[in-house]
């Protein structure tokens, strides 16, 4: 199915912002005219799908839940009556069970998962810490300039851009699937309690208690409030940083690489459990990788990714006529320094970002 963007309307009869849908548009779509439908859910697409994005932390699960989401609506939207209930709302309960369920499945059936590289190209120096291994993917494009995007509502804790920056999804990784569920609801989407209790089917009470439990375990995944805002995207203090990055990066400037970071910067790999804190680990992380390539060429294509700068990275062997491709590089910035690097390894989420495997040499 294609949806248009817009306001997703509610189910009886007005959208978000008020305005009137036809009785006509929603009785054909429970006639099962396929044309109603879209009109009615087309409007609700992509801020569902960054929720299921950021539950399981995978573009690809919440490509397959919005489909299945959707054909799921598609078939009970005939029978559906009575209270009066928005669409968002609706769409939402059937998306987060299903979602919910789908991670209990893959939790009892891991050989479900998908099977991707761990480890960088080179023996890497030994980490400053080795953490949990997240199936955690970046997502591309992920704040268009679109004022047609539904904001958070009133509850919200966080704005849209800090609720889909990869430390946020990375976080939220570490939380059980419910609660996972709540603390979105709540505090990225501003759900408000009651309405989360009837998304999920629980009590007013197990929501309190499930927040109150997934808040303080972000807490403590999160970076601290003392941390500087990231630059605007796009902004110029943005693009002095992107620069800066690619000159060194593309010369082996490990030092001037290095001058980039924050004292605290931390170098992660996902899925990969190796972490490098601070900037002495990361100096050796980045002169290891700078001696393995050696004469190889470099090539960054720059790209965004959770709202963040990000480089789709190649290399050319020499005398080769091609660039290879050689994963994903997405930064995390804080003022005007970089407080993370963040290296996707498998080269498959290239494609995501609507880069090839290989770049010929102009």
């Amino acid at each position: 199915m294609t949806f248009r963007r817009g306001r997703c309307p509610n189910v009886r009869g007005e959208n978000a912002g008020g305005d009137k849908v036809s009785d006509r548009t929603l009785a054909r779509a429970r006639a099962g005219d396929e044309l109603a439908f879209r009109e009615l859910t087309g409007p609700c697409r992509r801020e569902p799908q960054l929720h299921w994005y950021r539950i399981p932390g995978s573009v690809q699960d919440a490509g397959d839940m919005l489909q299945e989401t959707l054909l799921a609506a598609w078939r009970v939207l005939t029978g559906f009556v009575g209270r009066r209930v928005s669409m968002r709302s609706w769409l939402y309960r059937i998306a987060t069970n299903r979602c919910l369920n789908a991670l209990g499945d893959s939790e009892r059936r891991p050989g479900l998962r998908r099977d991707v590289p761990v480890q960088p190209p080179f023996q890497p120096p030994e980490p400053t810490g080795r953490g949990e291994p997240l199936r955690l993917e970046p997502y591309p494009d992920a704040l268009p300039d679109d004022p047609a995007e539904p904001a958070p509502g009133p509850e919200a804790r966080y704005e849209a851009r800090e609720s889909i920056a990869l430390a946020f999804v990375a976080a939220v990784q570490h939380l059980p699937p419910r609660q996972r569920a709540v603390l979105l609801l709540r505090d990225a989407l501003g759900f408000r309690t009651a309405e989360v209790a009837e998304i999920l089917e629980v009590s007013e009470a197990a929501v309190a208690s499930l927040l109150q439990r997934a808040r303080q375990t972000l807490e403590a995944w999160l970076p601290g409030a003392s941390r500087e805002r990231p630059p605007l995207p796009r902004s110029a203090q943005e693009r002095r940083l992107v620069e800066a990055f690619t000159a060194a990066y593309l010369s082996d400037d490990v030092d001037g690489l290095v001058r980039l970071l924050a004292d605290d910067a931390l170098l992660t790999m996902p899925p990969a459990i190796l972490e490098y804190q601070g900037r002495d680990a990361i100096t050796a992380f980045l002169r290891d990788g700078a001696r393995w390539r050696g004469s190889r060429t470099c090539k960054l294509i720059p790209t965004s990714a959770n709202g963040q700068p990000a480089f789709g990275c190649y290399l050319r062997e020499p005398a080769a006529p091609v660039f290879h491709a050689h994963g994903l590089i997405v930064l995390t910035l804080a003022g005007d320094q970089i407080c993370a690097i963040t290296w996707f390894v498998d080269n498959s989420l290239l494609a995501r970002f609507g880069f090839p495997r290989t770049l010929r040499d102009d």
